[in-house]
């Protein structure tokens, strides 16, 4: 894709954005979950089952604002840098201006994204009287761009940032799909979700056509530079450390026996997925490789051959 053959999706932006369109979401004071069971494996330990189940909303609600809360990381520190380089046009690769345009709206939508889920905290510590625990400071994303980019000789550093950015926008949003999906949440829980797929999808396509744009005018010694990398950034990016890091706080915090908090973190302990083409979220990493053209290139089938099914 030549970046003279962009097409700006201003329009739909104007009519569809949720910043537009949308109104505030209540969380609802009903009997529903307010974060799916199947995303917070700790709850369906046999161990949790046994000797806590009446903890189960109390786990299900820290677990919700730590999604929360790496929402807004990823929002604000993270998909907004790179956006808003692009936008100012102050990044290292070029596009043109209806590009910038498209990544300004992109700003914008991300740092209201990161204001909703705030508004979803306030509301939920309001409706249950549930205060957040200890929450992280970064998400996978903090270590595993900068690991990426340093690997990288300077004046490629930008191409890398925007490539990682990239796959972490579109592993979101099927992420955010799935959640959407879920009949057991919270109505105003799943409309979040749906209002911020629509979105995503929007974004995760701008994502995929500026690193068309990219690599379309990239050298070949260049792109075996870059394959080379991305199998360390998705390493980086797949471990569990920081969810296993939260998960024995969590542990940690419910009132339970020392001995119930040790059968737990055993439990939990072996609750990782491997980090290879079976880990759930490869399919979603794949599938962006194959729409942004990546996976044309011979050097990066070779390089993520550990990937592909």
């Amino acid at each position: 894709m030549n970046a003279a053959d962009y097409q700006s999706f201003a329009e739909a932006w104007e009519s569809r954005a949720t910043i537009r369109s949308r109104p505030r979401r209540l969380l609802e004071d009903d009997q529903r979950l307010i974060y799916p069971l199947s995303r917070q494996p700790l709850v369906l330990s046999e161990t949790f089952l046994r000797e806590c189940p009446q903890q189960r909303d109390f786990a299900l609600v820290q677990t919700l604002y730590k999604f929360i809360n790496d929402v807004v990381i990823f929002e604000t520190e993270i998909v907004d840098k790179t956006a808003r380089s692009i936008a100012k046009n102050r990044f290292a690769v070029a596009f043109p201006f209806a590009c910038r345009y498209d990544a300004m709206t992109v700003v914008v939508d991300e740092d209201y994204h990161a204001l909703v889920a705030m508004d979803f905290m306030q509301q939920t510590v309001a409706l249950t009287g549930i205060e957040p625990i200890q929450l992280p400071d970064e998400i996978e994303l903090s270590r595993a761009i900068p690991a990426a980019v340093a690997l990288a000789p300077e004046y490629l550093r930008s191409a890398v940032e925007l490539i990682c950015v990239a796959i972490a926008e579109n592993t979101v949003t099927g992420d955010v799909a799935a959640f959407a999906r879920d009949d057991s949440v919270k109505p105003s829980i799943k409309g979040l979700m749906a209002d911020h797929l629509l979105d995503e999808g929007r974004h995760s396509s701008f994502w995929a056509r500026m690193v068309r744009i990219y690599w379309h005018t990239a050298s070949d010694t260049d792109r075996e530079t870059i394959a080379q990398i991305l199998p360390v950034f998705i390493g980086h990016y797949l471990t569990n450390d920081i969810q296993k890091s939260f998960d024995l706080r969590l542990i940690d915090a419910l009132p339970v026996s020392e001995t119930t908090r040790y059968s737990l973190r055993e439990e939990i302990a072996g609750l990782a997925f491997p980090i290879n083409r079976h880990h759930p979220l490869v399919g979603n990493i794949v599938r962006f490789f194959h729409n942004s053209s990546l996976l044309d290139t011979p050097c990066v089938q070779h390089a993520l051959r550990d990937y592909l099914v």
